[in-house]
């Protein structure tokens, strides 16, 4: 793609979009970026950027006419707003960072989507090909815009992919595509579970008979997409033998591929527990067998893989009580997962801007094994009603994030788990999860200090 004079608009200033302006500039592009915040908003990165030639369409204002040849969407923004049909009616191209990265890279991708446990997974894959000396690049939806790292990296890409960024692909193809499940998420955005479904899976639409998939055998929703893709499949299950990929047999994981079978370790040795991430590291190993790594690496990295960032992250275990810190479990499922987890009695702390959920089987699964939960956030009162339907009145509400943290902390006592899992985004009280996790920590370290002295 000849970027040189091209006179472009790049839709959205956050991460991705202040990405693409950087690397539309370097390549010589006559760039705009449109924002519905104003310049004070922004990040202090963009009066750089201007200083280097950026235009700005701020605070929502639509241009008087359509001057563009090409556009770029952060994932993020919404695909009704104003400015976007104007450029759709005019016949502008508008594609998205995933895409642009990858028509700019020269490296196969292996890409992970799913609704929960794209991050580990994504990770952890990234974490067995470097020890197979593969030298993986790990970006996407986790860390660092991929457009600002594929350009020099000659290896493979290993990247997260949402629904938002797959939405917008034309021609993005992974080598490895690998689908983990599916749960009601987002729905606010997309409508329905079957429009949900239909941006995830695009993921597989350019592939072909070269490529590979690795999909949940186990997940009724997925399992029927075997019949409308094109590449080769892999499947990973918990409960039974899928003939190719990887599955658990009586606690032992397995592997299976062109005829061959091998049985590589205990799921027991696995360092990250609970079932679903069993379920991440069935799928990881499925992705890297068929990407060349040896079986006995793939052991070694589900057997040392520590986890990631606000992913059930074990702060502390101090006077008999865990404390868990699961900022990035946005959505009921993943909390209901990461209750799942714990056979001990649990704090939840739970809460925030609700994305379409329905908080029904959340709050069923909360009563069996909550024993207080804190509800905080925009949808506090949403959460309360639900728990009351269910029969459980043993909540308390929060005015803050950080009155609802001290108000767990405080009520905790030894043999519990105090457990951060909103269920919701974070965008009604913080920037990101990432934001919500590090406050949480903070919240953490501090009450422990003071209790010591």
């Amino acid at each position: 793609m000849d970027l040189q004079r091209k006179r472009v608009i790049v839709i959205g200033g956050g991460i991705s979009g202040v990405a693409l302006c950087h690397f539309l500039l370097k390549k010589g592009a006559f760039v705009t970026l449109a924002d519905s915040k104003s310049l004070d908003q922004l990040g202090e990165e963009i009066p750089l950027l201007v200083e280097q030639g950026l235009q700005l369409l701020l605070e929502n204002a639509l241009p008087q006419q359509v001057d563009w040849q090409l556009a770029f969407k952060s994932p993020g923004v919404p695909p009704g707003i104003p400015l976007l049909q104007m450029l759709k009616d005019s016949g502008v191209p508008v594609l998205g960072e995933l895409e642009l990265a990858f028509l700019f890279s020269s490296s196969p991708f292996a890409a992970v989507t799913g609704t929960n446990g794209k991050t580990t997974t994504t990770a952890l894959l990234g974490y067995i090909l470097s020890r197979a000396g593969m030298d993986p690049l790990v970006g996407g939806n986790i860390g660092k815009a991929l457009i600002d790292l594929v350009e020099d990296h000659s290896g493979l890409v290993v990247a997260e992919v949402s629904s938002f960024q797959l939405e917008d692909i034309k021609s993005f193809r992974p080598h490895l595509a690998l689908f983990l499940n599916l749960a009601p998420d987002h729905l606010d955005r997309h409508g329905d579970m079957a429009a949900y479904l239909a941006a995830k899976q695009r993921i597989f639409l350019n592939q072909d008979q070269e490529d590979f998939a690795v999909i949940n055998y186990d997940d009724p929703a997925l399992r029927p997409l075997a019949k409308q893709i094109n590449s080769q499949i892999l499947w990973f299950s918990r409960r039974e033998n899928p003939g190719q990929g990887a599955w658990l047999d009586n606690g032992q994981i397995n592997l299976s591929f062109k005829g061959q079978e091998i049985n590589i370790m205990s799921a027991c040795d696995i360092y990250m527990k609970g079932e679903h991430n069993l379920e991440n590291a069935l799928a990881a190993a499925a992705g890297a067998l068929v990407l060349g790594v040896k079986p006995a690496i793939i052991a070694s990295g589900l057997r040392d893989f520590p986890g990631v960032e606000h992913r059930m992250e074990i702060i502390s275990n101090n006077k008999g009580i865990l404390y868990v810190n699961d900022s990035k479990g946005t959505n009921p499922a993943s909390t209901i997962r990461a209750l799942e987890s714990f056979d001990r009695p649990v704090i939840l702390i739970a809460g925030g801007r609700n994305k379409g959920s329905e908080f029904k089987e959340l709050m069923a699964r909360a009563k069996e094994k909550a024993r207080l939960l804190i509800l905080l956030g925009e949808c506090r009162e949403e959460l309360r009603q639900a728990a009351l339907a269910e029969g459980n009145n043993n909540y308390q509400l929060a005015e803050s994030f950080e009155a609802g943290v001290k108000l767990a902390l405080t009520s905790a006592r030894p043999g519990d788990v105090v457990l951060l899992s909103p269920a919701c985004a974070s965008w009604d009280m913080f920037k990101n999860y990432e934001e919500r996790g590090n406050m949480f920590k903070s919240l953490v370290n501090d009450f422990i200090t003071c209790a010591r002295t």
